[in-house]
Parts: structure tokens; sequence; C-alpha cells
């Protein structure tokens, strides 16, 4: 197909790609997604995964923590922090209590050590640029385009 027809279609595909692939990864929440990121944006490496849990503090904060594996031995752990964003309960809240939360967080624990903006906020960026590249990429192969 020649590319100024697969650029006229791109405006259409697009927006279905959008919605098939996601933001986050499937069946992932968008902040386990984001807290990971903050992670890798940090330390610069894939860290080795163990495990995580997601804890809510009705009407307080959602804290996600991660834990993994370092490559000299032992095992590291972030904490991302979600304030409770919700104006009042309702049905979303009742049927998915994590959309109560924010998807922003407010609070940045990297063992041990407290990140406060502007270093929180840095971070942040950097883990959603790191999505945005990653979604584009993404497109871009579904689309076939390079």
């Amino acid at each position: 197909m020649p590319t100024i027809q697969r650029l006229f279609l791109i405006p259409f595909i697009l927006p279905m790609v959008a919605m098939l692939s996601g933001c986050s990864h499937s069946g992932e929440d968008v902040r386990l997604t984001l807290c990971r990121d903050m992670v890798r944006v940090t330390l610069g490496v894939e860290p080795n995964w163990q495990d995580h849990r997601i804890a809510l503090q009705r009407h307080d904060e959602a804290v996600v923590t991660l834990n993994w594996a370092r490559a000299g031995g032992g095992v590291g752990q972030a904490t991302c922090h979600y304030p409770y964003n919700a104006v009042e309960d309702d049905m979303m809240n009742a049927a998915d209590p994590l959309t109560a939360y924010s998807t922003s967080p407010t609070r940045f624990v990297l063992d041990g050590r407290n990140i406060a903006n502007p270093e929180l906020a840095r971070i942040i960026g950097q883990a959603m640029l790191r999505q945005g590249r990653e979604w584009l990429d993404r497109a871009r192969e579904t689309l076939g385009v390079r």
C-alpha cells in the first residue's frame, strides 16, 4: 500500500488501536503501571519483579507496593501513594474501588528514601514519556508504519 494511502488511514485506525491496546498492560491498573515505570526510570534498569500489592486505605490513599530482586542479592521495594480523589461514593467506586483514587501519586518511596517534589514531578514526567513512547511503538507496529 503506498505511503499516502497509509497516512490517509491513520486518523481512522489510530483511535481503534488506542481502544484495543489500552493505556496500560492488559489487566494491570494504571497506578501499578505508573509506579513500575517510575521505578524503572529511577533505577535506569528493568527490575526483576517479585510481587506487588495494592492496599486501599478508605477515604485516605491507595498504596501500591512493589518488590524486586536486586542483581547483587536482596530485595528492593518502592511504594507509590495515590490520594483519595472521589467527591462522593457512587456506583463506579462500588464496582471498582480504585476509581476513587487519583492516578498520579503524591508520594514515592524508593528503598526507604522519600522522593518529593520537584524530583517526584520529574520522575512522573519521565515515566509518562516512557509510556507514551511504548504506546506509539505499539501503534506503529500494529499499523505497519516505521
